[in-house]
C-alpha cells in the first residue's frame, strides 16, 4: 500500500527560488473528503492519483503514469476549476522540499511540502519556511480547486 506523509508549510520571501521550475496543470475527478481522484500534467509527464484521508500528516496514496493524450483528455472531465502552478524543487540540510507557486485563482499563494519517512521525523527549517498548513484543509489542492486563495477573505 502506497502511503504519503507530507508536511505542509507558507512560504515567505522569495530566498527558495533557484533555478526554473515545472509547469503543473491538475485536476480533480472526485474530491471527497474521504478520497481524491486526480489527474497532473507536469511538464510532459502525466499522472493518476488517489488519496485517502489525511490522518495527522499521512495519507494513503496511489499515483500511476498516465499516457500525455488521456491526461488531456481527462482534465476538461474534472470537477471544479483546474489548479496551475509551477513546482520548484529545492534541497536544504538533507531534505527535498516541494515548493509550489500557484497561478490563477490561486496567485500569490505560495507553499512548501516535505515528504517525510515518519511523522516525527527530524528535520532543519529552511530560513524562508512560513507557517505550518499541514492540518488547514483550505491548502489541500483539492480545496483550492473549488475555493481559489483569491475569494479568501484575509
Amino acid at each position: 500500500m502506497g502511503i504519503e506523509i507530507e508536511r505542509k508549510f507558507l512560504v515567505q520571501g522569495m530566498a527558495w527560488r533557484n533555478g526554473s521550475g515545472v509547469l503543473y496543470r491538475q485536476g480533480y475527478l472526485n474530491r471527497d473528503k474521504a478520497r481524491t481522484v486526480r489527474v497532473r500534467i507536469a511538464g510532459d509527464a502525466a499522472f493518476l492519483t488517489i488519496k485517502g484521508q489525511s490522518t495527522g500528516a499521512t495519507r494513503a496514496e496511489f499515483e500511476y503514469p498516465v499516457p500525455l493524450q488521456d491526461a488531456q483528455a481527462l482534465l476538461p472531465l474534472c470537477d471544479g476549476p483546474l489548479i496551475d502552478k509551477t513546482r520548484y524543487i529545492v534541497l536544504h540540510a538533507g531534505h527535498r522540499w516541494e515548493v509550489d507557486e500557484f497561478a490563477g485563482d490561486n496567485a500569490g499563494l505560495v507553499v512548501a511540502e516535505l515528504e517525510l519517512t515518519s511523522e516525527d521525523e527530524a528535520f532543519e527549517a529552511p530560513p524562508w519556511l512560513g507557517e505550518e498548513v499541514t492540518h488547514d484543509a483550505r491548502y489541500f489542492n483539492s480545496n483550492l480547486a473549488a475555493h481559489p486563495f483569491c475569494k479568501w477573505h484575509r
